[in-house]
Formats: C-alpha cells, sequence, structure tokens
C-alpha cells in the first residue's frame, strides 16, 4: 500500500488532482460530546444557554466556518468550495450531544476532511462554552460515517 500523500522519495506532497474530472462528492461524519451532570442540568430542551450565548447554535456556526477552512487547518488538504454543509447538534440519551455534519459539492478531490473538521470544530466549540459548568466532559467517537464520489463509496451508518 502506498500513501498518496508522499512521493517517490517518501516526501510529502499534495495529490495532483489536476487530470480528473469532477463529480457530486458528499461525505457525513460525527463526533459526541458527552456532558457531566453539571452541563445537562442547565440544558433548557433545545439549546445550553450561557454567558456567552447559546451553544448548540454557536456551534452549528463554527463547524460551519471550519469545514470551508479545512484547507487551512489540515496541510494536504485542496482549498475548495463547498456547495452544502449542514451540522446538526442534538442531545441524546440524556447526556451525550451527538453533532452530525454533512457537506458536499462536485469537485475533483472529497470532501472527508471537511466533513470531519466541521464536527470537530463544533465539538471543541461545546467543550469551550461550557468548561465555565465543568470541565469534565468528554469528545468522542469522532468518524466518518459516510462518503460517496471519486473511487469508493464508504457506508458507517446505522
Amino acid at each position: 500500500m502506498t500513501l498518496t500523500h508522499l512521493d517517490e522519495k517518501d516526501q510529502p506532497r499534495m495529490v495532483d488532482v489536476g487530470a480528473k474530472l469532477p463529480s457530486p462528492r458528499t461525505a457525513m461524519a460525527t463526533s459526541t460530546v458527552i456532558l457531566p451532570p453539571e452541563v445537562v442540568a442547565v440544558f433548557d430542551g433545545k439549546d445550553i444557554p450561557t454567558k456567552k450565548g447559546p451553544v448548540f447554535q454557536t456551534a452549528i456556526i463554527a463547524g460551519i466556518m471550519a469545514a470551508k477552512k479545512t484547507h487551512e487547518l489540515i496541510p494536504m488538504c485542496h482549498p475548495i468550495g463547498l456547495e452544502k454543509c449542514k451540522v446538526d447538534i442534538q442531545l441524546e440519551n440524556e447526556k451525550e450531544v451527538v453533532v452530525r455534519s454533512e457537506v458536499g459539492l462536485v469537485h475533483k478531490t472529497g470532501v472527508e476532511m471537511e466533513a470531519l473538521t466541521a464536527c470537530s470544530v463544533a465539538a471543541l466549540t461545546i467543550y469551550d462554552m461550557c468548561k465555565g459548568l465543568s470541565q469534565n466532559m468528554v469528545i468522542t467517537n469522532t468518524r466518518l460515517l459516510k462518503k460517496t464520489g471519486g473511487k469508493s463509496d464508504i457506508n458507517k451508518e446505522g
């Protein structure tokens, strides 16, 4: 197996997608933030209100912004113009905040890293906004759920 981000001399490189044809690409990812009781106690049924603002709404915006800037954060990612980016945040099982992202575009390269970055930064934003209540939160299970387009489709949902 060869890594696409290494050349024949094992030096880092950005993958050349110049000869590829644009095609529809999508990716879905998830991340979970496990909340301690101190944070769950202030959940109002829709969001977690804090002095910094509504946690989930702010984290959704942060996730979308991060997806758009993934190429600035991950060294070998291509700069792309996302055509779709949705971040959804829900409290599940009374203590788990589940962040899900879905991104898409027509391009020569995939969008897995953008989906994963959206979830990661949204989860970090939740942590940052709630750390005044408790620092006993755990960010876990960040993973790709689904990918379409390119050489292979992946579906790990359900």
